[in-house]
């Protein structure tokens, strides 16, 4: 075929991405649930978009985290809520010089021990009065790689910007991830819990080791939601993202991160509700997740 003969005809008949089919949610959302999100940035994005369409939602009360046993830890601490003790505050290094916690987000540093505590304490215990009468948990897995304390072999949230010699990177195997999310679903008791793979790539170990890590992320919750058909759900926004929208149009000039939803909107041309909440898809009457 001649180089030529590739004309604007035959490139407007080609399918530039790949429909993601999205099956209902086994469980209803409404306006009126209580929705606590925890998870990666990619939560902290999307929760900030439900909120502002009128959902009740909580977001990251601790801070972004991005791996399954940091998630399940703070999970923990918001079920019992355990006040935060001056023997958890932590200066942050590089010279930063605040308190914060291995728990936390430095959003959440103060400059003293005593602000800190007294932040955290009081986010801590709004966050577990919400968690008391949340109906449904979303959880955003960011990676499966972990950094563990070297002194006291616990796996830290944020590593704080201390010396690297303070921990020792790890990736967790499918089984203590399976092991972390059966954690979180079992301290959500009565609720239902929706998990998600964040679709934004952690490409510092390469293409491949971030296939490996979200690959481990997305089989695990694969073999939970399969435990739990009636009460745990998966929905693909790795997917939607990787195939669907897939087009560079579509990404930051990270070439990693999305767009915001005013971007999007322009490539669906539909509801801009089903666009901003991308992986809750809120069908007028049902009220439950449906099909873009």
């Amino acid at each position: 075929m001649p180089r030529n003969s590739f004309t604007s005809a035959n490139q407007a008949q080609i399918k530039w991405s790949t429909p993601v089919d999205v099956s209902h949610s086994p469980f209803p959302i409404s306006f009126t649930h209580n929705i606590l999100m925890l998870g990666s940035c990619f939560a902290d994005n999307i929760g900030s978009i439900m909120s502002s369409v009128g959902f009740h939602t909580l977001v990251n009360p601790l801070g972004t985290t991005y791996n399954p046993l940091s998630l399940a830890d703070s999970l923990a601490r918001i079920d019992s809520a355990l006040p935060f003790s001056p023997s958890e505050c932590v200066t942050i290094g590089a010279g930063d010089g605040r308190v914060c916690s291995f728990l936390h987000h430095t959003r959440h540093a103060r400059t003293s021990v005593d602000e800190f505590l007294a932040d955290a304490n009081t986010g801590l215990a709004s966050a577990h009065d919400f968690w008391a009468q949340a109906q449904v948990l979303v959880v955003t897995l960011g990676t499966s790689w972990c950094f563990r304390r070297v002194d006291t072999g616990t796996v830290v949230s944020n590593c704080l910007k201390r010396l690297p010699s303070e921990f020792t990177r790890f990736r967790l195997t499918l089984d203590e991830c399976v092991a972390a999310l059966e954690r979180i679903v079992s301290l959500a008791a009565h609720r239902n819990v929706i998990f998600t793979v964040s679709p934004i790539r952690h490409l510092a170990d390469g293409a491949h080791g971030n296939q490996l890590s979200k690959s481990t992320l997305l089989l695990a919750v694969d073999i939970v939601a399969s435990r739990h058909p009636s009460s745990v759900a998966y929905f693909p926004s790795y997917e939607i993202l990787l195939d669907e929208l897939r087009d560079y149009r579509f990404y930051a000039d990270d070439m990693t991160h999305h767009l915001n939803h005013l971007n999007l909107l322009n490539y669906y041309k539909a509801n801009w509700l089903l666009v901003c909440c991308v992986f809750f898809m809120l069908y007028v009457q049902s009220y439950t997740f449906t099909t873009l």
